[in-house]
C-alpha cells in the first residue's frame, strides 16, 4: 500500500474493537483503504489486520492515543506521508469512567473529555486542511444518545458528547463551502463489551424503555456511517442522526 492506491482512504479512531471495529469492517467491505487506531493491545489490532486482510480488505493501524494532540498530530503526520491524504475521518474512539455526580473525581472527569471531545479536536485539526485543499472531505463524529437526552450517572460522558454535537454542528458551516460534510451519528443501547456487562435485570429495563424493543447492533451504527462517507451522503451535513430505536423519541 502506498500513496500510489486510488482508495479513497478512511481512518477510524478506537477502531479494534466494538462499533469502531464494526465501522473498520463495513468501511474495508465498501473498498476504502481502511485505517484505525489502538492505545494498548498491539497483538489484538495486528490479529485484527490479518483477519481483515484475509478477507480481502486493505488495512492498516495505528498505535497512539487520541487525547494526546502531539502524540495524535506526529501519527496522522505519519499516516498521510506514508498512505495519502485522510478523506473520511471517523471519530468514534471513547470511554466512559461512569459515577454518580458526587461522587465524581476530577481525574476521572477530565480523562473522558479529554478522550471523547478532545479527541475529536485532536484528530479532526490534522485532516481539515487537506481536506480543504482537495475540496473533499467526510468527517463523521460518534455522539451518543447521553449526549441528547443526559444519562444518570454520567455527567462526564454526557457533557463530553453533547459537545461533540456542538462541534460537528459549527465545523459543518465552516466546512461546508470546502466540499466537507460534518455530521454526528448518536447511537442507543448497542451490543458491545462494555453493554455485556450489564446484568440481565439492568438489560430489560433498558429493553423495556425502548420503542422498536431490540438492542442495536454494532453494524447499525456502521452502515450509517457508510452511507453518510459514500456519495449517497453528499448533500448531509450538520446533522445528529440517533440510532436508538426510538428511545430518544420518548
Amino acid at each position: 500500500m502506498d500513496k500510489n492506491n486510488n482508495k479513497k482512504i478512511a481512518f477510524v479512531t478506537g477502531g479494534s474493537r466494538g462499533i469502531g471495529k464494526a465501522i473498520v469492517e463495513k468501511l474495508g467491505k465498501e473498498n476504502y483503504l481502511v485505517g484505525f487506531n489502538y492505545v494498548n493491545s498491539e497483538k489484538k489490532a495486528n490479529t485484527f489486520i490479518n483477519e481483515l486482510k484475509a478477507n480481502g480488505i486493505e488495512a492498516f493501524c495505528k498505535k497512539f492515543d487520541v487525547s494526546d494532540y502531539n502524540q495524535t498530530a506526529e501519527a496522522i503526520e505519519q499516516i498521510q506521508e506514508e498512505y495519502g491524504n485522510i478523506d473520511i475521518l471517523v471519530n468514534n474512539a471513547g470511554i466512559t469512567k461512569d459515577k454518580l455526580f458526587s461522587r465524581m473525581k476530577e481525574a476521572d472527569f477530565d480523562n473522558v473529555i479529554n478522550t471523547n471531545l478532545k479527541g475529536v479536536f485532536n484528530c479532526t485539526k490534522q485532516v481539515t486542511n487537506k481536506m480543504m485543499r482537495q475540496k473533499f472531505g467526510r468527517i463523521i463524529n460518534l455522539s451518543s444518545i447521553a449526549g441528547i437526552i443526559g444519562n444518570i450517572g454520567q455527567a462526564s460522558y454526557s457533557a463530553s458528547k453533547a459537545g461533540v454535537i456542538g462541534f460537528t454542528r459549527t465545523l459543518a458551516a465552516e466546512l461546508g463551502g470546502h466540499g466537507i460534510t460534518v455530521n454526528a451519528i448518536a447511537p442507543g443501547f448497542i451490543k458491545t463489551d462494555m453493554t455485556d456487562v450489564l446484568s440481565e435485570t439492568v438489560k430489560e429495563n433498558i429493553l423495556n424503555l425502548i420503542p422498536l424493543k431490540d438492542i442495536g447492533q454494532p453494524d447499525d451504527i456502521a452502515n450509517m456511517v457508510a452511507y453518510l462517507a459514500g456519495d449517497s451522503g453528499r448533500y448531509i451535513t450538520g446533522q445528529v442522526i440517533s440510532i436508538d430505536g426510538g428511545l430518544s423519541a420518548i
